[in-house]
């Protein structure tokens, strides 16, 4: 058994128990990064409201992808149809810019 090997097999719990996190609470950890989000928006007055909503889009995105990971075909990484993923499903509307 390689190094890698030896890794994999020691991470696959670790794995396996923060897809449980991820699918047990992602509705709050999105609902942190909106909040977090807010205040560093309001704390630049706006200046880089583009980039903190992309970054906060992609942190989402990634929480959705732990989260779906070992569902099945057509969950976890590629599965997003705007990067290539499941088709006939809708790509994702990012959500309204706050004041």
């Amino acid at each position: 058994m390689g190094l890698l090997d030896n890794m994999k097999a020691r991470l696959g719990p670790a794995k396996e128990k923060v897809s449980d996190l991820a699918q047990r609470h992602g509705g709050s950890i999105g609902q942190g990064l909106d909040r977090a989000a807010k205040v560093v928006d309001e704390k630049t007055k706006g200046k880089y409201r583009e980039k903190i909503h992309a970054g906060t889009d992609k942190a989402k995105e990634a929480v959705d992808r732990l989260a779906h990971q070992g569902d099945g075909p057509g969950h976890g990484v590629g599965s997003d149809p705007a990067r290539g993923g499941e088709p006939g499903t809708p790509p994702r509307t990012p959500p309204p810019p706050t004041s």
